[in-house]
């Protein structure tokens, strides 16, 4: 939904913009509405310059506005999303035609510093895996959450929209759609295999189930509805808080931590990289300035010629 103070010619083309997002990208929903909002703080901001028409919007124009961004204190990372957002919205209207060139094209995103991905140790891990209670269905629903984000690790968007069909435990995989709607299988391990089993007969009584269909979702809430993305961080933070590990670690946290430790035990880099879903192998060799700052800081620590 594009806002009503958007003025009309901004209105149809941002719409048609999200619509194609949706249709031929498979954009997640929190993706889409974060293009949507920095394009309408992008929209807020050209008309208090008095432009009203995507089609007036000039690279100067563009240029000033990230200046805005910087000035008013925005972290690199946040400016580079929010710039990234207009180029690709200006590429659809150059290719629909309703800009005859395209402004945001020469803008270029700030140098940012790439962060190493915070992981968690294996005994965080597991501790962190028996903090939901075994004596609640809550708590056996959450177990099994847990154990999967773990065992395959999948995006916490692709778990929630996993359903019972989606699983075959059998051969310990489980179908996941990933970015681009690219389908995918994760690796679900002995003891996410054993959590899930024990959810599924409690999943019959946790919630009235919504769907009358044969397929229903995996893990759903006390209504019977599909688990939320939201929802599944709430829970995770719960047990976080359970396991002395609050303000650690967020829902990617333990896509992180499977990718690291599999890189650690030795894991081949592409079979991670096709676990993970990731398009690009650059993408996953991240993971290994992680390991190899860990080899780094335990020479470091206990070789004597170190220092």
């Amino acid at each position: 939904m594009v806002d009503h103070a958007v003025g009309p010619a901004f209105k149809e083309a941002l719409s048609r913009y999200l619509r194609f997002l949706v249709a031929e990208r498979g954009g997640a929903t929190h993706t889409i509405k974060s293009y949507r909002e920095d394009l309408l703080q992008l929209i807020d901001y050209l008309r208090d310059a008095e432009c009203t028409r995507p089609a007036d919007v000039t690279t100067v124009m563009l240029r000033r506005y990230a200046a805005a961004l910087h000035s008013t204190g925005y972290a690199p990372t946040t400016i580079a999303r929010k710039l990234a957002s207009i180029r690709s919205f200006y590429r659809f209207g150059h290719r629909e035609g309703w800009v005859s060139s395209n402004p945001a094209q020469p803008l270029r995103s700030p140098k940012r510093g790439r962060s190493l991905p915070k992981f968690l140790t294996g005994d965080e891990i597991a501790n962190l895996l028996i903090a939901p209670s075994a004596t609640t269905d809550a708590g056996l629903r959450d177990r099994a959450i847990l154990e999967l984000l773990y065992s395959s690790g999948v995006r916490v968007a692709e778990l929630a929209a996993v359903n019972d069909t989606d699983l075959d435990l059998e051969s310990g995989t489980v179908k996941v759609q990933g970015k681009g709607r690219r389908e995918r299988l994760g690796i679900v391990g002995s003891h996410a295999s054993q959590a899930i089993q024990r959810w599924q007969p409690v999943r019959k009584r946790f919630g009235k189930l919504q769907s009358a269909t044969r397929t229903h979702p995996l893990f759903i809430n006390k209504f019977g509805g599909r688990l939320s993305v939201r929802s599944v961080g709430r829970l995770l933070e719960k047990h976080l808080a359970t396991a002395g590990l609050a303000g650690r670690a967020s829902p990617h946290t333990l896509r992180h931590s499977f990718a690291t430790h599999l890189l650690d035990a030795g894991a081949d880099i592409r079979s991670v990289q096709e676990l993970l879903g990731h398009k690009s192998l650059v993408t996953t060799q991240i993971y290994t300035h992680v390991t190899t700052s860990r080899l780094l800081e335990a020479f470091e620590s206990a070789h004597p010629r170190a220092q």
